[in-house]
């Protein structure tokens, strides 16, 4: 996989951006693809698994949702693939739920797991070692991994809580890729290596497979891009559904989602992802990465090759392209 570098991403990508002033969605989403789809043949689709290897590396879609269900649409945007990471949101936000109906938040949630950029790979062992079993935030894999422990109190099967959840948001059933849960579940080596140690440490409380098979269960939902660019526009929308009008969370709550989505949502290049596109965003290995821009939006781009730290290299600069031509970064 190609190092990520620093600086602009996409500068070996793009014509120079007009700065006479934002492009309009529609073709600020056509022309971001088009910048975007230059990289279709950068990275190196994950291999871990074979269902993620198998992928046709030539795939992407970019769709941008806005609050009142208008879509910009480009690409395969109704081919389905498992979100993995990109559930991690959505277990933080049950997690959040489930918390704030008990003892509280802080007690309950935030004391087990931190909220601080990691700076190592999103499976690292070491650093979970070195800081005692507390995790450096809930979107690396060990933190996701305590929000499964912490469901599994509340729900009787998480995963279906999830499914039911995102059903709720995409107006449309959500369910598992049965290949990729099963491809999942004869491997995921390093993941069975971070649960007993944090039950070592005393954090993780329920059966540790339990815990696992929730896990693993969260990574192989399958969703579209544009499905994925719909389940979260309650986060742009101070935690109301604009669907519906439900809420789904409390409004600070929505906001400390898509803080930690904007500082960790990324693995170690969440810094580079906050300068270069400037939007909380949440990525996964099968190539997605979604990213929030409050108050207007949510954005998925999908491409599988990634880069070295996990991340979609043709998602991160449509990313970027769009943000920067129709001036969605907050800041």
């Amino acid at each position: 996989m190609p190092t990520t570098t620093p600086g602009h991403p996409a500068d070996a990508h793009r014509p120079d951006h007009d700065p006479s002033g934002p492009l309009a969605l529609p073709e600020g989403v056509a022309t971001a693809a088009q910048v975007a789809r230059a990289a279709e043949h950068d990275g190196k689709v994950a291999d871990y698994i074979a269902p993620l290897a198998e992928v046709d590396p030539s795939r992407f879609a970019l769709v941008a949702s806005e609050l009142d269900g208008t879509e910009h649409l480009d690409g395969d945007v109704d081919e389905a693939f498992a979100i993995q990471s990109v559930s991690k949101v959505y277990s933080l936000v049950l997690a959040l739920q489930a918390a704030d109906a008990g003892s509280g938040v802080e007690e309950e949630l935030w004391c087990r797991v931190g909220r601080e950029p990691s700076g190592d790979p999103f499976n690292s062992l070491v650093q979970l070692e070195h800081e005692h079993g507390i995790p450096r935030n809930p979107m690396i894999n060990a933190g996701a991994l305590v929000l499964d422990d912490v469901l599994l109190d509340p729900l009787d099967d998480p995963v279906a809580a999830t499914c039911e959840l995102l059903s709720e948001l995409c107006g449309e059933e959500i369910g598992l890729d049965e290949r990729i849960l099963r491809a999942e579940q004869s491997t995921s080596h390093r993941n069975r290596s971070l649960a007993p140690l944090m039950a070592d440490f005393g954090n993780l409380r329920n059966d540790v497979e339990a815990v696992l098979d929730s896990y693993i269960g969260a990574c192989a939902i399958s969703m579209s891009s544009r499905q994925l660019a719909r389940a979260p526009r309650f986060l742009a929308n101070g935690g109301v559904d604009p669907s519906t009008g439900r809420r789904v969370l409390a409004a600070p709550l929505a906001r400390r989602v898509a803080a930690v989505m904007l500082t960790c949502g990324t693995y170690d290049a969440a810094g580079e992802f906050a300068f270069s596109v400037g939007l909380p965003c949440k990525s996964g290995v099968a190539g997605s990465i979604v990213a929030l821009a409050p108050d207007r939006l949510v954005v998925c781009a999908w491409s599988p090759p990634l880069d070295a730290a996990g991340n979609s290299v043709a998602a991160r600069i449509a990313l970027h392209e769009l943000a920067e031509r129709c001036g969605l970064s907050v800041f």
